[in-house]
């Protein structure tokens, strides 16, 4: 068995790849602490950019509609995928499954500009004013497949035997599904949650298409911010962002790993 030996050039491809990756968001953070007003000169340790970023009312409206689309688009989009990726999976061939499958992977592949256009005409062609609501759709649409992949993934791989042996043992097909299906894919669904909220926090394209009055999320409000120059106040909103996302990726593991000792 031929095994990779450690070599320099291993170990300096390996720094200089993960400096490229996470130097600038560690720059980031840092500024975040900066005194000064301008983000390129250090002016000493300060956390009064925090301090102002919670007195931005704009910042702080932004940061609410963003969260709110965020966990309600994720939650439609982890119940729909999640039964997409059941009939994928389950049900066999039946009228119309090729182009059930292509509608429900097609935001993977589809321009998110495209994407964010039709569903700009769509709800213009049905008279639904933009806001809040269509935001949450247009998310929910572009999320969506996202989950069925990770869930169909996770169902793939499942032992139906164990579906079996609870019907044997007289539960209904539903309850199977809740007692034994449900915890075992748990934590694909977890994971796939967790990625579209994450997509949904980190969308601009889309949202600038489906928006309207009083319904401005983050990414839209900083985009406009940073063209009109860097503020340190965007440092301490893009750590604060980092750091919501850490606690939740690491919540995610702790949970999956709790539940796969459960099922040894």
């Amino acid at each position: 068995m031929n095994v990779s030996r450690f070599s320099w050039f291993n170990l300096t491809s390996l720094i200089i790849a993960f400096s490229f990756l996470y130097l600038p968001i560690l720059l980031l953070i840092l500024f975040s602490f900066n005194a000064s007003k301008l983000v390129t000169v250090w002016g000493g340790f300060s956390t009064k950019w925090y301090v102002s970023l919670f007195q931005n009312e704009m910042f702080m409206t932004a940061a609410w509609v963003t969260l709110k689309v965020a966990v309600v688009s994720a939650t439609l989009a982890t119940i729909l995928g999640t039964m997409a990726a059941i009939v994928l999976t389950r049900v066999g061939r039946f009228r119309g499954r090729l182009l059930f499958s292509g509608m429900v992977y097609s935001p993977l592949v589809m321009p998110e500009v495209i994407t964010g256009l039709a569903l700009l005409l769509l709800f213009v062609a049905i008279g639904l004013d933009r806001g809040y609501w269509t935001i949450t759709l247009a998310h929910t649409t572009l999320t969506m497949c996202f989950v069925t992949v990770v869930v169909s993934s996770r169902l793939v791989s499942f032992d139906k035997s164990l579906e079996e042996a609870a019907l044997d043992l007289g539960c209904t097909k539903l309850s199977a599904f809740f007692q034994v299906t449900l915890p075992i894919i748990l934590p694909a669904i977890i994971a796939g949650w967790l990625l579209a909220f994450t997509l949904s926090l980190d969308d601009l394209v889309i949202a600038s298409f489906t928006s309207g009055p009083g319904s401005t999320t983050l990414p839209m409000k900083i985009y406009s911010q940073v063209r009109l120059g860097l503020n340190p106040e965007i440092n301490a909103l893009s750590t604060l962002l980092i750091l919501l996302v850490s606690v939740g990726v690491i919540v995610a593991s702790l949970v999956s790993k709790r539940a796969e000792e459960q099922q040894v």
